[in-house]
């Protein structure tokens, strides 16, 4: 209770409890004693809801990068990463042969297969911005950058022309949130949770977004709701005249 009076979150609490029952069961080993460890109840961690970028934020994001060749490819990444909901390990590891265009109604429309967890594949569509950055690094910048025509990773090293690594794709991410004045720390994953957020908040169903995002129960995607029924909860709170 004193923890909880002095305003310490959840893991805070955990830490201090963990660490008074350690004491108290040395106390009594060194006393001969009888510990009154297990009496110190240990709270469970919250489960923290992902952080959802705006809309606007990522905008600015990838807009942030520049026309340059690295440029061209950074907002390839960044927009697919956005348009898919694909985890920065399933963008960096695609190939050339993992896309495949068709004509739907006249239109060109892309198709990305993603490998995710444990081998299994998926089918994602990308919209028209994610399409033109990445014919545009395609057209551009890729030729550039492969210093071996049978390369098949599609995302290249501007320097050695192999596969981008995890960490570089990270620094893309790190530079262009750098480059937006966003103060909050973006991952990757940031794009992965605004992708469902935005979905959800659009309308769409649970268990295609589950779908999309390569999860194996739709239990994991619910978590997505949350964030969404928070959103509308505090909607609610300042635009309804009784919810005061």
């Amino acid at each position: 209770h004193a923890l909880r009076e002095a305003k310490l979150n959840e893991s805070s609490i955990a830490r201090n409890a963990v660490a008074l029952r350690s004491l108290f069961a040395f106390l009594a080993k060194e006393s001969g004693g009888e510990s009154i460890a297990k009496e110190i109840l240990v709270p469970r961690s919250a489960k923290r809801l992902p952080k959802a970028l705006s809309i606007d934020q990522i905008a600015k994001l990838i807009n942030s990068c520049a026309d340059d060749l690295s440029g061209i490819r950074d907002r390839a990444i960044l927009e697919l990463l956005y348009a898919t909901g694909a985890r920065v390990s399933e963008i960096i590891a695609l190939n050339r042969s993992d896309i495949s265009q068709n004509n739907q109604e006249g239109v060109e429309a892309i198709t990305i297969k993603v490998r995710g967890k444990g081998g299994k594949e998926r089918l994602v569509p990308v919209g028209s911005y994610a399409r033109l950055a990445l014919d545009q690094y395609l057209t551009r910048s890729r030729p550039i950058f492969a210093k071996n025509l049978k390369e098949e990773a599609l995302f290249l090293n501007e320097k050695r022309g192999t596969r981008l690594s995890r960490q570089s794709a990270w620094q893309i991410v790190t530079d262009a949130a750098k480059r937006s004045g966003l103060d909050e720390a973006i991952s990757p994953h940031g794009f992965r949770h605004s992708f469902a957020t935005h979905l959800l908040d659009g309308g769409a169903d649970i268990r295609v977004v589950q779908e999309l995002l390569g999860h194996a129960s739709v239990t994991t995607t619910q978590i997505y709701t949350l964030v969404t029924i928070d959103k509308l909860r505090e909607s609610y709170a300042s635009a309804h005249p009784r919810s005061k």
